[in-house]
């Protein structure tokens, strides 16, 4: 609990420069910044304080100056790393076009970062960042006629999607020969098809590219849009 409150205040509240003593050497931003460099390459694990420390050209107690500590550390590699919230470009897009562009470009962010899968559950601190893009859900749901924590529970069901994906791709190893689940699955039917017809005929009919994502995406946007209808037939 005490460290959630540190984490809070470290994301949140500018830190006055200190007018006595030395003068600070680091930014949070670069701090941060060699800790995602660490966990991009070894994974969340391997980040601590000694290590982004050494990064750093400090030493550790001169970097708990900065940041209390690993709780506190990840939630700030954290809210850096998803960056800020995709803006819209151009003229105003519908809802649906701008949450379409919002899930596809936070499942980047977790594919660039997956680490950030791990770091992202349970209760803990969230950034100004990670904040902006709840907001992004928000406002584009705003005037469909979705109540409030509709339009939250909007968000929370378009993370877990893009989670799920995510961490599908980022559990193949990188080196793994490329063979998609259908491919794998094809393989242990062969020969079984009369157990388990259907399933085998339904991977028959595939054409090989994964589609899980979009296939999700736009049922979850339909159904978002049907209750939006709804909506509106309630206000007519």
């Amino acid at each position: 609990m005490v460290g959630a409150i540190a984490a809070w205040n470290l994301l949140w509240e500018r830190r006055p420069e200190p007018r006595r003593g030395p003068r600070p050497t680091l930014t949070l931003d670069a701090i941060a910044a060699a800790g995602i460099e660490i966990a991009d390459a070894d994974g969340l694990a391997a980040v601590t304080m000694q290590r982004v420390a050494e990064r750093l050209g400090v030493t550790k107690m001169a970097l708990y100056r900065y940041v209390p500590g690993k709780v506190e550390l990840v939630a700030l590699m954290t809210d850096h790393a998803m960056g800020e919230p995709p803006r819209p470009a151009g003229p105003p897009a519908g809802w649906r076009e701008r949450l379409d562009a919002w899930a596809r470009e936070l499942l980047d962010r977790f594919l660039a970062h997956p680490w950030t899968l791990e770091a992202t559950v349970g209760p803990r601190a969230l950034g100004p960042n990670e904040v902006g893009w709840l907001e992004q859900v928000t406002d584009a749901l705003t005037g469909t006629g979705l109540t409030g924590p509709e339009m939250l529970d909007v968000a929370v069901t378009l993370i877990g999607h893009v989670r799920a994906i995510a961490q599908q791709a980022s559990a193949v190893p990188v080196d793994a020969p490329e063979r998609t689940m259908g491919e794998a699955l094809t393989a242990l039917l062969s020969g079984r098809e009369e157990r388990y017809p259907t399933f085998a005929a339904a991977l028959a009919g595939r054409d090989g590219r994964g589609r899980a994502f979009d296939f999700g995406l736009s049922c979850i946007l339909d159904g978002v849009a049907a209750l939006a209808g709804r909506r509106g037939q309630e206000r007519g």
